[in-house]
């Protein structure tokens, strides 16, 4: 009797990891084609088209970001290609921008960006008004917004972001305060302390890119 509730047990727990794989990547395909930005969103959408309801087969987002990155290695050759190019442009920005201790993150550093995704970079610096009295200074227009960062499980804030197009790529700069550069802020993926990356090791990634291309050709 036991062997057979164990059994059982093990079937079920099976069974639901296989379907949180299939929503996972049912998720990641309407995030790839269909231009899906939140992972919640396109969780939902792909529990409903393949008709699992139950909440122990949802995956989580980091289940959805590694489906992701399966998904454009193995049916969008186009998308490495795009994104070395966001990668060395990410590199010539930082470069730039360098009086602000930039750090990429986002889908260009984790390796999920696709055609719509801007190079996402935070800045560090106390005065908030440096950031845009040095676009000003360099005549690059830029659109002002806001964004609710978690630094850490108790606080949240909302910080100052620029917009601005360049290399016929977006750019999305997020001012931070000096003191946020030893801790990374929580990923909305999930709620760990976000990859962060900074100028050298961007160069570096792109190094190593290059190294691993060179061997397969």
């Amino acid at each position: 009797m036991h062997q057979a509730r164990q059994h059982a047990h093990q079937h079920a727990q099976t069974r639901t990891r296989e379907r949180r794989r299939r929503v996972a990547h049912e998720a990641a395909r309407l995030m790839a084609e269909s231009g899906y930005r939140d992972y919640h969103q396109a969780k939902l959408k792909a529990a409903e088209r393949l008709g699992i309801f139950d909440d122990a087969s949802l995956p989580a987002n980091r289940e959805i970001e590694d489906a992701l990155r399966e998904y454009q290695r193995l049916f969008q050759r186009e998308h490495a290609d795009g994104l070395r190019q966001r990668r060395e442009a990410a590199l010539r920005a930082m470069e730039f921008f360098a009086g602000f201790e930039p750090r990429l993150v986002g889908p260009v550093l984790e390796g999920t960006a696709d055609a719509r995704s801007p190079v996402a970079l935070h800045l560090y610096c106390d005065d908030f008004e440096a950031v845009p009295r040095f676009l000003e200074q360099h005549h690059i227009p830029a659109e002002t917004r806001e964004r609710r960062l978690r630094l850490d499980r108790e606080r949240a804030e909302d910080f100052p972001v620029w917009v601005f197009s360049a290399e016929e790529l977006g750019f999305d700069l997020t001012v931070l305060p000096l003191d946020v550069l030893r801790q990374a802020p929580l990923s909305n993926v999930d709620e760990k302390p976000m990859k962060r990356a900074s100028t050298a090791q961007v160069r570096q990634m792109l190094a190593e890119e290059e190294i691993s291309l060179f061997e397969r050709s």
